[in-house]
């Protein structure tokens, strides 16, 4: 796999000085009778080129281009999203899911295969991007972004320079220290100081690596997503783990942030749009599947949220404002231990939301609930008290 990561960031590279940019594929076909519908996209936060900052507003220009509305959410993480999709409480036309997720998603047959006849812009997708262990056939997914995880730091609060997954463990920055609050990348980070395989299915492993995020809990301020943007840009905090995109999206806000990815290892992921079963409108969820490849669009998105891009047309593009930039393409990937997730098997799957959700409640600060409890319990001896002494009030009427 190392190998195979090594070879797509070269080639990544390479693409990006012998590839003529162009614009779209043509269209054969007569998309008008999608006018006036509508597709419900969810995706990550701060992940799509949306109107500001001067940037252009893709779901708008998908509308003004063919008339379909687009009704967009978000969710925080991959495990939120499979959530509300099991739910059954709301009905996508697209997701854009991480490699493990979707390996998942096939395997629970929860996809739906797409119509390449209506995505003419796959084309432009490199082949080092294609074939991949989540879709060997490339039936269900289209690459949206690629990156991996590393670690961000404030300098004015972090003197040193850091170089590991330890420093999330540094009692200096207790209170000040924010971590993910997802199991799959929360886990990843004492799995990769311990040494051990992130897809591992030994159960003592995942044991060890929880164990690891308990010592480290009294250290940790929140557990958060998209709150990160906020946290970090604002500069109160010292260290939080996250996606290398986001960091450069980040440190336009703040200068003060660093970045690196840790000595130790780290994940690597794609990230891909999808159709999930229970779509409603399955080829005017293609044809914006399709307008996401077009180059202005995915040079406008590459742009504004900063992931590196599977797209060629987007690497040879002059207006794109991160090529060659070593944060996302870096020169010497060999100096880089990278490894991706992969569909855990249902036993360790429920071994780690087990973990995790021990982890999240044991020594939290639950004054909120009991308060909450004892208001209850309250409310109902009082409705009690006050329904016996009603129907004594009338006994004594009736005598």
């Amino acid at each position: 796999m190392k190998k195979l990561i090594c070879l797509v960031f070269v080639l990544v590279v390479l693409a990006s000085a012998v590839i003529l940019p162009v614009s779209a594929a043509p269209e054969t076909k007569d998309y008008s009778h999608l006018k006036g519908t509508t597709i419900n996209v969810f995706n990550w936060g701060e992940y799509i080129s949306d109107g500001t900052d001067g940037s252009i507003d893709v779901n708008a220009k998908f509308k003004e281009k063919y008339g379909i509305t687009v009704n967009y959410t978000n969710f925080v993480s991959n495990e939120n999203m499979y959530n509300k999709l099991v739910g059954g409480g709301a009905n996508y036309d697209v997701i854009i899911p991480s490699d493990y997720m979707i390996d998942r998603l096939i395997h629970e047959d929860m996809l739906l295969p797409l119509d390449f006849t209506n995505i003419p812009n796959y084309s432009y997708i490199l082949d080092e991007y294609k074939d991949l262990f989540f879709d060997k056939e490339n039936k269900y997914s289209v690459p949206y972004t690629v990156g991996m995880t590393g670690l961000i730091y404030n300098t004015k609060i972090v003197e040193e320079k850091l170089t590991s997954w330890n420093d999330m463990w540094n009692e200096k920055y207790s209170g000040k220290i924010l971590m993910f609050d997802n199991p799959r990348d929360a886990f990843a980070i004492p799995q990769f100081i311990l040494g051990q395989d992130v897809n591992s299915n030994n159960k003592s492993d995942w044991e060890a690596a929880a164990e690891l995020l308990k010592t480290q809990k009294p250290l940790v301020s929140s557990y958060v997503m998209d709150e990160i943007f906020n946290k970090m840009e604002g500069g109160d905090y010292a260290i939080a783990p996250y996606y290398a995109g986001d960091y450069l999206s980040m440190v336009e806000v703040n200068p003060d942030l660093a970045f690196v990815y840790p000595k130790e290892g780290t994940n690597f992921f794609v990230d891909s749009m999808c159709i999930p079963k229970g779509a409603k409108n399955k080829e005017a969820a293609e044809l914006y599947i399709n307008f996401m490849l077009q180059t202005d669009i995915a040079v406008a998105n590459a742009n504004f949220i900063c992931y590196a891009s599977p797209n060629k047309t987007v690497l040879s593009s002059d207006d794109y404002e991160l090529k060659g930039n070593e944060i996302l393409y870096p020169p010497n990937i060999d100096d880089y231990k990278t490894q991706m997730f992969t569909k855990l098997d249902t036993e360790t799957q429920t071994l780690m939301t087990n973990l995790w959700s021990e982890l999240k409640i044991e020594g939290s600060n639950n004054y909120g609930v009991y308060i909450g409890l004892a208001l209850a319990v309250i409310i109902v001896i009082t409705l009690i008290i006050y329904s016996v002494i009603k129907k004594k009030r009338r006994a004594a009427e009736y005598q």
